[in-house]
């Protein structure tokens, strides 16, 4: 064989097995058709559904709507619609406070005393760092609506929802709290509300105002909002629905569905996915400035709460600031679900993998935490 031959050969045979190679590769690599096969049938283009977002080191290899955003005219859901996130928007009050302690305007140590006076005693100590893991044992703030509704008759309704100053009007004259500050954990969307209101009071600027001008803007989340009724609108909006018996029920808004800090944002997964890549750049604070959003709670290992989903209900959980950050299968994890009228949410970020799973959902007989770790589990257990 000639010398020209035989390199012919030797290329040809590295060819063949760099394609061998390759496709056994792909083979063991998890592929969209598995990702997609988790949501295989759970929306039609006459219910409400989802949309669905999973990155690998930045890059998106699965994104995806299906069903309506809403029923009355059947629009679809896309990558780019908007969902009321519910407690998933806690992650970004959360960096909200970080980033006004980082201009030196707030301090993790500042009490609710000195923040607000008006707090009985039992308030008064509470600290913002306690408000941010929910070890400041504030009362829950719908049980006060519910006991001032027994002794003055009805007062709030989803046309007449409750704001973030009657949340603070009525956390100030409680009596007492659920325990002393800083001796237990207790999730606590009171506490959130309490912490966008400090935005606001901080900054000088509505807590909207301020997560557009600090977060979504400088992260070009061009449609994500916080959400305030006649005040402004929601691009790309999905409403939420109910399921009864066989049929969807559009039920987007309640009496409690106008507070902000505890879950008023709305996005897309496109836009989620910006977030998601501004975390694992640190674009908006150094890696040293969020190693407190993710160091847990003293007291951190505690169950959910009632109104957690049925698939989470029970469980030991740890907690940082707006993130939920227990490991799954000895995997780091750092993660949120959220759950409101009409609308399911989940967010789970395995970050020493560079994984994220997205699910946001407008309906609420799917559990979208339970779906992004069958995702997860796609991924992890290829390894």
């Amino acid at each position: 064989m000639r010398l020209k031959d035989r390199r012919i050969g030797l290329i040809a045979m590295a060819s063949l097995l760099g394609a061998s190679i390759a496709a056994g590769q792909n083979q063991l690599r998890p592929s969209e058709k598995q990702v997609g096969a988790v949501f295989e049938g759970l929306a039609t283009d006459k219910t409400p559904g989802l949309a669905v977002l999973v990155k690998k080191n930045g890059v998106v290899i699965f994104e995806h709507g299906y069903g309506a955003k809403e029923l009355r005219t059947g629009a679809r859901i896309d990558t780019k619609t908007n969902f009321r996130l519910a407690s998933v928007s806690k992650q970004f009050t959360a960096m909200a406070v970080m980033l006004l302690v980082h201009d030196k305007k707030l301090t993790y140590d500042a009490t609710l005393g000195e923040l607000f006076p008006e707090f009985r005693d039992y308030g008064k100590k509470i600290t913002v760092l306690q408000l941010l893991n929910h070890t400041g044992g504030l009362p829950d703030y719908e049980d006060l609506m519910e006991a001032k509704e027994e002794e003055k008759g009805p007062i709030w309704s989803s046309d007449k929802q409750i704001q973030d100053p009657e949340v603070l009007q009525l956390l100030e004259k409680a009596t007492k709290g659920k325990f002393e500050p800083g001796t237990k954990w207790d999730y606590s969307n009171s506490g959130y509300v309490v912490l966008g209101l400090i935005v606001a009071k901080v900054s000088g600027k509505s807590f909207g105002e301020f997560l557009h001008e600090r977060i979504f803007l400088p992260l070009k989340m061009a449609d994500t909002v916080v959400y305030q009724k006649s005040k402004n609108s929601v691009p790309n909006r999905a409403y939420g629905h109910s399921k009864e018996k066989e049929a969807f029920k559009e039920t987007d808004q309640s009496s409690t569905s106008a507070t902000l800090g505890d879950g008023g944002v709305y996005s897309s997964v496109d836009d989620l996915s910006k977030w998601d890549d501004a975390l694992r750049n640190h674009v908006l604070l150094s890696e040293e400035e969020m190693k407190p959003a993710l160091t847990a709670a003293k007291y951190g290992s505690s169950t959910l709460p009632e109104d957690a989903p049925s698939a989470l209900k029970g469980i030991k959980v740890e907690y940082g600031f707006g993130w939920f950050l227990d490991p799954y299968k000895g995997h780091e994890r750092m993660w949120h679900y959220g759950e409101t009228m009409g609308f399911k949410t989940a967010i789970q970020r395995f970050t020493k993998d560079g994984l994220t799973v997205i699910v946001l959902c407008n309906r609420t007989d799917l559990d979208p935490g339970a779906l992004a770790t069958r995702v997860a589990d796609i991924y992890i257990d290829s390894k």
